[in-house]
């Protein structure tokens, strides 16, 4: 289509203004609107202040506003932008005037009443409580019905304040002998019937009705405390105090009444039933205990009672607090007279049988708050019944102290080293965590019919939750055992070990069924208490060996198993596996994983053990530990692709690096030690998958080997013999280089380099003399200039770094009297100096370390 054609077919383009004259076009009329929308915004809000006052008469929306006037106010609606005028902030200046004048009538009233009062005879007195009193309560319907209810409320407030100094005048000239907290209790009660019929009156005050509830607070609380009343007076006066707060709070009109109400039920009530629940627990005899249980279980009827009603957060609130109570209130009475370790299992046995009330005929919302009411109370019982096996686990740490030692004295308890301690006192706790457990069990088992009964409707995985729960709290109860009844050592270790065994079986089992979180849960726990059986065998040589032989079958075989299982469901896998599928393969895998490297780490303590009985040192032992990593070659050679043959072989790397660390004392033993660890690594370098890492690790293992048996042979001169294994190594690699020129630089001559440059470089730190360092120094260097001239890493690198740590020990000595003879300002100086250069050059320094780090990764 030609020009004219398209201009013919869009005649319309020839309108469009200028880009520049249409942005200015849409600025002026955006600001137009702009100052159109805030005009509306000043009469609406207007408007509203209008609607807010009845006594004025409106003006008709956009009529023309009338001139101002003492009675009326201006209508804001033509004024101009910018001008303040808005009703709000009219509101809140004029709040601050009556908040101020307010303030300053009751300051007044104050001193008039503490310093003025004894100045004025009895009829003087009286005609000024009569006169500002009643004019006090008398002006804010005067001002209601003008339409002033801000300044109503001011004066409304003032006439509260004198009623109260009205109250404290009384005291001091009526009756100035009376009692103080009984007068006190009394002026509250009537100042609350006064305030609340007030309020009642004038029902457009919103002071009057939340102060009467506020002084309504203190009456009961008063009166016990002006009869001596006891500690259980006080909680049934805050309680009744609660009760009364509950019932304004579900019935109170307005807002700021019930929010009073509430603020004052949650300040009462909870003191109250702490009152109770002390008086409860300090309890000596059953019949003691009634007082209390009367006081908590009154408790619990008032919050069931106000739940009833209540929103459903409250009411789900109200019911946990009334389990609360009610297990207090019994259990206070069951455990009266009992060590307070039988007293949990008191408390337990309410808490369960709590659950019974949810069959009661209660809102769905109430009962919920007494399913997690019953809950906490055994989650707390469980929690209490803890500490005695946590020192189970870790107390078999002692034994790391007395290796082989022998059997200690005091059985469990003393191989624990927890021999002094009242096990008595802890009697309950392996019965609280074996009911939990059954509970727990028989609710995994039953499940349908454990839901039903609690009424709750949890997903299908709280199930599994349920199961893990009992395997945990059945092997805490179960290992607890032995201390607390006091078995023998022999005991403790045949029990923790059938234990153990038995965890180990039930997670197969679990895994099996496709039960993860009991599975998970039972090899958790079975692990654990392995490492605990573990240590505490070693208090004797025969126990050692036979409860680390045991484990090392068990582990072995549950990785086997755990396998056998991993497999099935891979081949039973479908053609698009679900995510639990796959969730479940995977914790089969980690499974087997944890089991193989419990059976490595079984072997190591084994080798170890061996090593002792034997009588060897400790490097003389290491190659007997190298026994394991062996084993974890061929056997990860043998599960050559299967999900745990790197966790094996991973487990019999840390096992080499266990023998290493003995053989550290003696350098010969050590070089024999690194030699047979890349013995082990190059054997594992044969399988194509493991090469890359394998491989180098062989490399450096032999070098390192060569080196320690060179300094352990006292040998001053290593090039004599690092040159002979050097000069081959290069040929090697140049004519690896030759068939293959892609090859890394690293892999041709890495090695053969290091072998030679690497004792060299610590022989020159070490020689006094010039001609080694200046030698190696020249050698350094022509390598590095050849790295550079045929663009190869390993020569430029290793060169380079073995040049630069050659030329920093000759320069050493010359750079320390240097620094010594300048003053010691200058290197400071110096150091800030280049500290800028770099900061005004860092962008540059950036590129340049770029392009280098590009430069190096060029080369091969």
């Amino acid at each position: 289509m030609s020009d004219a054609g398209a201009t013919a077919t869009l005649p319309f383009m020839e309108h469009v203004p200028p880009p520049a004259e249409e942005l200015a076009l849409l600025d002026r009329e955006l600001a137009r609107l702009d100052a159109r929308r805030s005009q509306l915004l000043v009469r609406r809000a207007w408007l509203v202040s209008v609607l807010s006052r009845p006594a004025v008469p409106p003006t008709p929306p956009y009529a023309a506003p009338p001139g101002p006037s003492p009675d009326r106010p201006p209508v804001p609606f033509a004024a101009p932008p910018g001008v303040s005028g808005t009703p709000a902030g009219q509101r809140g200046v004029r709040n601050v005037l009556l908040t101020l004048g307010g303030l300053l009538l009751t300051v007044a009233a104050i001193a008039f009443t503490l310093v003025s009062w004894g100045e004025m005879g009895i009829a003087g007195r009286s005609a000024v409580l009569a006169v500002v009193t009643f004019a006090a309560l008398g002006v804010p319907a005067v001002l209601l019905r003008r339409g002033l209810p801000a300044t109503a409320e001011s004066v409304a407030a003032l006439a509260s304040v004198l009623m109260v100094l009205d109250a404290y005048a009384l005291h001091r000239v009526a009756v100035p002998d009376a009692d103080g907290p009984g007068f006190a209790a009394v002026a509250s009660a009537v100042l609350a019937a006064l305030w609340a019929g007030y309020g009642l009156l004038l029902d457009r005050l919103r002071l009057p009705l939340p102060l009467a509830v506020v002084s309504a607070q203190f009456p009961l609380l008063l009166w016990a405390w002006s009869a001596g009343a006891g500690a259980s007076a006080f909680g049934w006066a805050l309680l009744v105090t609660a009760a009364m707060d509950g019932v304004i709070a579900l019935r109170g009109k307005s807002l700021e009444v019930q929010v009073t109400a509430c603020t004052g039920c949650w300040m009462t009530g909870p003191v109250g039933l702490l009152i109770g629940l002390t008086l409860s627990l300090t309890s000596g005899t059953a019949g003691a205990a009634l007082a209390p249980a009367a006081l908590l279980l009154a408790g619990a009827a008032v919050a069931v009672s106000a739940a009833w009603r209540a929103p459903t957060g409250f009411a789900v609130g109200g019911g946990v607090v009334a389990g609360w109570c009610t297990v207090a209130a019994v259990g206070g009475v069951l455990r009266a007279g009992q060590p307070w370790g039988w007293s949990v299992l008191a408390y337990l046995l309410c808490g369960l049988a709590l659950s019974a009330v949810v069959r009661a005929p209660l809102p769905r919302r109430v009962g919920q708050g007494v399913v997690w009411s019953s809950a906490s109370v055994v989650a707390a019982a469980v929690l209490t019944s803890l500490p005695p096996v946590v020192l189970s686990l870790t107390g078999a740490v002692s034994q790391l102290a007395r290796v082989w030692a022998g059997a200690p004295d005091g059985g469990a308890r003393g191989a624990l080293g927890a021999a002094d301690l009242a096990w008595s006192r802890m009697g309950s706790a392996p019965v609280v965590l074996l009911l939990v457990a059954v509970l727990a069990a028989a609710a995994h088992r039953w499940w349908t019919r454990a839901v039903r009964i609690v009424g709750a409707t949890p997903g299908p995985a709280w199930r599994g939750v349920a199961g893990a729960v009992a395997v945990v709290l059945g092997w805490a109860g179960l290992t607890v055992t032995p201390a607390v009844l006091g078995l023998s050592y022999a005991a403790a270790v045949a029990v923790w070990l059938l234990l153990v065994v038995a965890l180990f079986a039930g997670a197969v089992r679990a895994l099996r069924r496709g039960n993860g979180a009991v599975g998970t849960a039972a090899l958790v726990c079975g692990l654990v208490g392995a490492g605990s059986t573990g240590l505490l065998s070693l208090a004797a040589e025969a126990t050692t060996y036979a409860v680390f032989g045991v484990l090392l079958v068990v582990s072995g075989a549950v990785a086997v198993v755990i396998g056998d299982v991993a497999a099935s469901a891979a081949r039973n896998r479908p053609a698009a596996p679900t995510v639990r599928a796959a969730r479940r393969e995977d914790v089969l895998h980690i499974a087997q994983a944890v089991a193989a490297c419990g059976a490595v780490a079984c072997a190591t303590v084994l080798a170890l053990a061996a090593g002792a009985s034997l009588g060897l040192d400790a490097h003389r032992a290491a190659p007997v530990v190298l026994v394991v990593p062996a084993l974890t070659v061929l056997v990860g050679a043998w599960l050559r692709g299967r999900p745990p043959a790197l966790a094996v072989e991973a487990a019999g790397a840390v096992a080499a690096v266990v023998a290493v660390g003995m053989a550290v004392p003696d350098r010969a033993f050590l070089a024999l030690v690194l030699a047979l660890c890349g013995v082990l690594a190059a054997g594992t370098a044969l399988r194509p998958e493991r090469r890359p890492v394998a491989g180098y690790a062989a490399t450096t293992l032999f070098v390192l080997a060569a080196w320690l048996r060179l300094s352990a042979s006292g040998v001053l001169a290593p090039e004599a013999y690092t040159l002979p294994v050097t000069v081959p190594a290069l040929v090697v690699g140049e004519l690896r280089r030759r068939r293959d020129p892609e090859a890394s630089s690293w892999t041709a001559y890495g090695a053969g380099l290091a072998a030679t440059l690497v004792p060299s470089l610590f022989a020159a730190w070490s020689d006094p003399d010039w001609p080694r360092p200046l030698l190696l120094g020249t050698a350094a260097l022509v390598i590095t200039l050849l790295g550079a001239r045929l663009r190869l890493q390993a020569l430029l690198l290793i060169g380079g770094a073995v040049l630069a740590l050659d030329a920093v020990h000759e320069l050493a000595p010359y750079v320390v009297q240097v620094v010594d003879a300048l003053p010691r300002w200058v290197p400071p100086a110096l150091a800030g100096v280049l500290l800028l250069v770099v900061g005004a050059t860092y962008e540059q320094r950036l590129r340049d370390a770029r392009r280098l780090k590009e430069a190096l990764g060029r080369m091969r």
